[in-house]
This record gives structure tokens, sequence and C-alpha cells, in this order.
């Protein structure tokens, strides 16, 4: 990351109660640019939350007596919308489940590679700075961010107030789950590769092998799924996924 006059690194939150762990990212971050306040527990990242918001959270799932889910859903329920990106040694899709319905935006399965974990604070460092230039990788066909309401199959999102009803129920959505249902509202109908998917949410396409999508997507549906009435999130399978109200 180039250092120049005027430059102000962004800020790291790092939980990790493994030692030779923390200490390894807390050095690896450090050389890529990032400010890091690294601590051993639960107890300690809320305190320091609280005490000097960082610009992103990076929390172990298991700690001891407060563990990663319980600090993001402490910080959820206060209102705290800072992106947070899950370290875990859990591969099962109900464990990362787990880490989403707490709030988390993103997670690492262990043992992770070093340029993963920077390519995700990336990626979730772009989607809330104001200044990232975002915008300027949208494609063409795309509707600008900034239409406020769009519509499709009995789905409402209000983008800039980042809400989202089915039919009259409001939907609970974290970050990245919210950006993941307008992509797939604003081209309802329209079949998106996995790659067009991964590169307009995540920023980095982490290749055939990562289960990122699908676990987004599976939590997705259940949130919007209501008994009796049609599936809208399809998959179409070797390709991506479609939003279309059968």
């Amino acid at each position: 990351m180039p250092w120049q006059y005027g430059y102000v690194p962004q800020t790291v939150l790092l939980a990790e109660d493994d030692r030779a762990i923390r200490h390894a990212l807390e050095r690896a971050l450090s050389l890529e640019g990032y400010q890091v306040t690294a601590v051993a527990d639960g107890v300690e990242a809320l305190a320091q939350a609280h005490k000097t918001p960082p610009d992103v959270l990076l929390l172990d799932v298991m700690m001891p007596g407060i563990d990663g889910l319980q600090v993001c859903r402490v910080l959820r329920a206060e209102g705290d919308r800072t992106p947070i990106l899950m370290l875990t040694a859990l591969v099962e899709t109900a464990d990362r489940i787990a880490g989403l319905d707490a709030g988390a935006d993103d997670y690492v399965v262990k043992p992770f590679d070093v340029e993963e974990v920077f390519a995700r604070l990336r990626a979730l460092l772009r989607r809330t700075s104001p200044d990232s230039g975002a915008a300027a990788d949208v494609p063409k066909e795309l509707p600008a961010a900034s239409d406020r309401q769009i519509e499709a199959a009995g789905l409402r999102m209000d983008v800039q107030a980042r809400r989202a009803w089915r039919g009259e129920r409001e939907l609970e959505l974290t970050r990245t789950e919210f950006e993941l249902l307008e992509l797939l509202v604003r081209n309802a109908g329209i079949v998106l590769d996995h790659s067009t998917i991964y590169d307009r949410i995540w920023g980095y396409d982490f290749g055939p092998g990562s289960k990122n999508l699908a676990v987004y997507v599976g939590y997705l549906r259940r949130k919007l799924d209501e008994p009796g009435a049609p599936a809208l999130i399809h998959t179409v399978r070797g390709v991506g996924y479609v939003l279309r109200e059968d």
C-alpha cells in the first residue's frame, strides 16, 4: 500500500486468541499499511471497539469468554454497522450461516492465505468508503446505484435507506445480503454468472472452489422464501443465479 504525504491508514481491530496467529496477522496487516489494534478475546474487542471505533473488524469466531459471534451480535444490536470479517475453523455451512446471522459481512476459513484476508478486507472497505471509486466498475448496462426505489418479482427495495420488502414483510438483511439482493433485483430475469456476482459484490473472484456465494444465496433464500409462495432466486447449474417469480 503506497505511503504518501497526508495518507491516513485504515484501522483494523483484530481479535484472535491464538497468539501465533494474532502476531502473524498483526505484522502482515501492518506491513500492508493498516493501523492495527490486536486483542486476545471478545471482552477486549468490545471495549476497544467502543473506545476507538475501527474502519473494519477482524474477529476469530472461537474465543474464550465472549466469542466472535457474541461480539458481532452486541455491536449490531447497538446499531454499529462497521464491516466485520470473521475468521473461523468451522467449515460446515450451518456454522458459516451462524456468523452471517450474527451480522458478519464475510468470513475466511482457517487455515487461510493472508492474501485472501487482504482481498476480503479491501472489498469490505471499498463498499463502505465514499471515496472508493467503486462506481466506476459498474457495468454500463446496469442502472446507476443512486436509483432509490427498485422493484421486481414482488420485491421492493429502497436503496438509499437500505431497506427491502417482500410484499408487506420487511426483510432483515446484512450489508452483503442487501447488496446481493439489489444486484439480482436490478437484473431480474437475467442469469448472472458466479464471476460477475463475485466481482460486483466482493470486488474479487475467489475461484470455483469457493462456497462463499452459495452460502450467501442460501441464507438470502431463507429470508425471502414464504410458505406457499414461489421461490425467487433460482440456480442455473454450472452458470450462476437468476431472480424471477415462476
